[in-house]
């Protein structure tokens, strides 16, 4: 065999081990914090991450199983926020030191009554990276996750996340999103570890968030470009998958037309399918593999609902957005 060869077997190799060996690795980190009993401070809790792990990455992935194992997202709070309390400050430097013991208060109230709205989730993530030694900062801005959000019009924030400094490169972590999902049909949200939510690739990051300053913006799509964007699951990001057609989430169709989708990482063999809004089953059209892609059709019926809803092995996988044709 060629040495270039040789050489591309052994580099294929070692990424495919090494992403097994790290998989295996937070699952036995996720399976030493699961059995951590209650502590009594955020110092204590720090402090027995430190003693448990050293990496920075494993001290990074042990507060994101910590904080998704053990907290609740407050539902509550979410849809009935309580008023929000006026502040006088003479300049500056006054609304930093209140701004400061807001958000302090946040973080003890969430760590104590294991409950919290995402603000709570990362002020208290960036709180025990900061304990840890592990640079840490807190993002802001809109997230993905109802089907009303495909090609909703703007909105100020509504979400925040972490990212975090592991070995000089910054990673991208949603513990919120770690805890469990809201099912928009019960209205209610599901207690679901979801590992997946740290060190995502931002790739698929961004197709679900869209922050509010610039500098953390690696995205390259505007605003618009995020809102009008498909719907992701967690499925998708587990599967690797990735939409070569259509470009938009939002698609132009009259009852009857023929839809193309082009997705990668999934086979023809795979039990992919296509729900209505009655549940009822769309079986798709002419399925063809090229290259690692699944090209397929599938007949737009109107009476189905405004939305294609594809599922994966019985999960979610991704939606669009179907909008009448403009009449020329």
């Amino acid at each position: 065999m060629p040495l270039k060869k040789i050489l591309f077997l052994f580099f294929f190799l070692n990424i495919i081990f090494t992403s097994s060996s790290y998989s295996q690795k937070y699952n036995a980190i996720d399976s030493i914090v699961l059995k951590y009993p209650n502590f009594g401070s955020t110092e204590k809790l720090a402090e027995r991450i430190q003693k448990d792990f050293t990496s920075e990455q494993d001290l990074a992935r042990a507060i994101y199983s910590w904080i998704a194992l053990n907290l609740d997202y407050d539902l509550k709070t979410f849809l009935d926020p309580p008023k929000q309390k006026t502040y006088s400050s003479k300049n500056e430097a006054d609304w930093a030191k209140v701004k400061q013991l807001l958000q302090a208060n946040a973080t003890q109230k969430a760590f104590r009554s294991r409950k919290a709205v995402c603000e709570g989730f990362s002020l208290l993530y960036a709180h025990l990276a900061m304990k840890i030694g592990l640079k840490c900062q807190v993002v802001t801005g809109d997230s993905k996750r109802l089907l009303s959000d495909i090609g909703r019009r703007r909105l100020g924030s509504n979400h925040a996340w972490n990212t975090v400094q592991i070995d000089g490169k910054w990673i991208l972590v949603d513990a919120t999103w770690g805890q469990g999902y809201y099912d928009e049909n019960r209205k209610s949200v599901v207690k679901e570890f979801t590992p997946i939510y740290f060190d995502v690739d931002p790739k698929y990051f961004y197709a679900l968030h869209f922050p509010d300053s610039s500098m953390y913006a690696e995205n390259t799509g505007s605003k618009q470009e995020f809102l009008d964007g498909p719907l992701i699951y967690n499925q998708f990001i587990r599967e690797k998958c990735e939409i070569i057609w259509p470009f938009s989430g939002i698609i132009q169709a009259n009852d009857g037309d023929v839809i193309i989708f082009k997705i990668k990482n999934i086979s023809r063999l795979d039990n992919l399918c296509y729900l209505g809004k009655k549940e009822e089953h769309v079986k798709i059209e002419n399925p063809e593999e090229k290259d690692g892609m699944l090209e397929f059709q599938l007949t737009y019926n109107r009476k189905l609902g405004r939305f294609i809803s594809f599922y994966l092995n019985g999960r979610s996988l991704v939606d669009f957005k179907v909008v009448p044709k403009q009449k020329l």
